[in-house]
């Protein structure tokens, strides 16, 4: 009996044990599937540009570009090996006839961004070669060394080291078109994401719009059947119907059509994503502006951190170069050499060194004069240009800042102006249920009301975008990266 009772209790520990784990997952499976979608927001799009957008990527490859001139440049500084073997046949004068004598030279070549040319290395003699300096090895080898000096042309700057210096600024050039990028694909997907906004609330006041017509169809259908109404208010309220499903579906059109625009900033694995229409947010309830002190700085930093106004800083630079490199051609060439004789003939009769000083002066200097008033009004250009651009982002900043103003002047009226609306349609559907007025007039109503709810979603949308249009005005997405995570959620079954 005790035994047929421990069974009795274990089969029932048994049971419940594997009761529980299906009861949780049933209930965790009953959450999930209630589990509502994750609403999409501003910075997780701009999230989703910074990881997988095409243009963002093409604009990253400057960096790669910047390398590979910075490279191209610092090749024309490096040391190159040199085996050079010549030999000279010809008839001595003395008893021994005709002979064959050369050398095979061994050296190092290289150049200094300042202009110097200097080679070291090492020759051995082939025949009976005489060898005046620098000889070792039982006469047959000599030491070379060599060295070319500009003195006054193309000393400290020249072609070489002026593309060097500009090779040096392709880095950063490349980080401010890449910021220029980021700007311009964050300020349009703002927009655009915002217009997507905007036409998904529009269309869903259709909607409602429309089933509201279509009840009072239903109930006017009934009425003149009854004989209460006559039937040309059936008819009436059946166009009435129809009007507004032709603008549903219009409206419906506008949100597909903001959607497709809008998966162009969405990309994943190198084609656009459809944002899912259950993640559609709500329009922010602050409404917040910048004060004048914020202002102030905002220009100020503008300025400074605008993609434009930096690249005119680093074409100015660039210039500078120019101009300096223009100016030292003006000064004549003068040049030292020192270097062993490398002509087979010079070699064999004993010649080991050869030194050398020449002086070139051209006379009209017309080119490297050309040059120098090219590059100065090129700076001269810039200087303008530079005005010009911060007094643009000075007015980028207050035109941003006046259409965030009334914009939430505009939304203040437009809310007002539904308030009223949403009155006169309340009134005009008692005085209806009375039977004092017609169908006609309640349908103006309506459409009233419809067409304040729309100006105020589209005063909203305005807002937001005017909101983005100062961020991109104060320069701030060329500099900081948005600190959401791209969100992937799918609501489970």
């Amino acid at each position: 009996m005790i035994f047929l009772r421990f069974g009795l209790v274990l089969g029932a520990l048994v049971l419940s044990a594997a009761a529980v784990p299906f009861s949780a997952a049933a209930a965790e499976g009953d959450a999930a599937k209630g589990l509502p979608a994750i609403p999409l927001s501003l910075d997780e799009i701009h999230a989703w540009i910074d990881r997988s957008h095409p243009l963002l990527k093409g604009a990253g490859t400057e960096k790669v570009m910047a390398r590979g001139r910075m490279l191209k440049a610092l090749g024309a500084f490096e040391p190159i090996f040199v085996n050079d073997t010549e030999i000279e046949r010809f008839v001595s004068k003395d008893k021994f006839g005709t002979q064959s004598v050369g050398f095979n030279d061994t050296l190092i070549e290289a150049r200094n961004p300042m202009g110097f040319r200097y080679s070291a290395g090492v020759r051995q003699a082939i025949g009976d070669a005489k060898i005046p300096d620098l000889s070792f090895g039982n006469g047959n080898q000599q030491v070379l060394l060599g060295g070319f000096f500009p003195l006054l042309k193309g000393l400290m700057i020249n072609p070489e080291n002026a593309e060097l210096q500009r090779s040096e600024l392709a880095d950063p050039r490349a980080d401010i078109r890449i910021a220029q990028t980021r700007q311009d694909l964050f300020l349009a997907a703002a927009t655009q994401f915002w217009d997507w906004v905007a036409a998904v609330r529009y269309v869903e006041v259709q909607r409602k719009a429309l089933k509201v017509a279509e009840d009072r169809f239903k109930q006017v259908d009934g009425r003149a059947k009854a004989g209460a109404v006559a039937p040309l208010d059936v008819v009436e309220a059946n166009q009435e119907v129809q009007r507004r499903r032709e603008i549903s579906i219009a409206a419906q059109r506008q949100v597909e059509q903001e959607q497709f625009k809008l998966s162009m900033f969405l990309w994943e694995n190198n084609v656009p994503s459809l944002p899912a229409l259950d993640r559609v947010p709500d329009f922010p309830a602050q409404m917040l502006s910048p004060t004048p002190d914020a202002v102030k700085a905002h220009k100020v930093q503008a300025k400074a951190e605008r993609p434009e106004i930096r690249e005119i800083g680093i074409e100015a630079k660039m210039n500078d170069i120019d101009l300096e490199l223009a100016k030292n051609n003006l000064l004549p060439s003068l040049d030292a050499e020192a270097a062993p004789a490398r002509a087979p003939e010079k070699f064999v009769l004993g010649l080991g060194y050869r030194f050398g000083l020449e002086l070139r002066i051209p006379i009209l200097q017309r080119r490297s004069r050309g040059e120098v008033l090219e590059a100065q009004g090129k700076a001269d250009r810039f200087v303008m240009v530079q005005k010009f651009r911060e007094q643009q982002v000075v007015v980028d900043v207050d035109n941003a800042l006046s259409a965030i103003e009334r914009a939430k002047e505009r939304m203040e009226a437009a809310v007002q102006s539904l308030k009223l609306a949403r009155t006169l349609e309340e009134g005009e559907r008692f005085r209806f249920g009375l039977g004092a007025t017609s169908v006609l007039f309640v349908n103006l109503r309506e459409r009233n009301s419809v067409d304040s709810e729309a100006q105020v979603i589209r005063a909203k949308a305005d807002y937001q975008k005017a909101q983005a249009l100062y961020q991109w005005a104060i320069g701030a997405w060329a500099k900081s990266s948005p600190s959401v995570v791209p969100v992937s959620y799918r609501s489970r079954d």
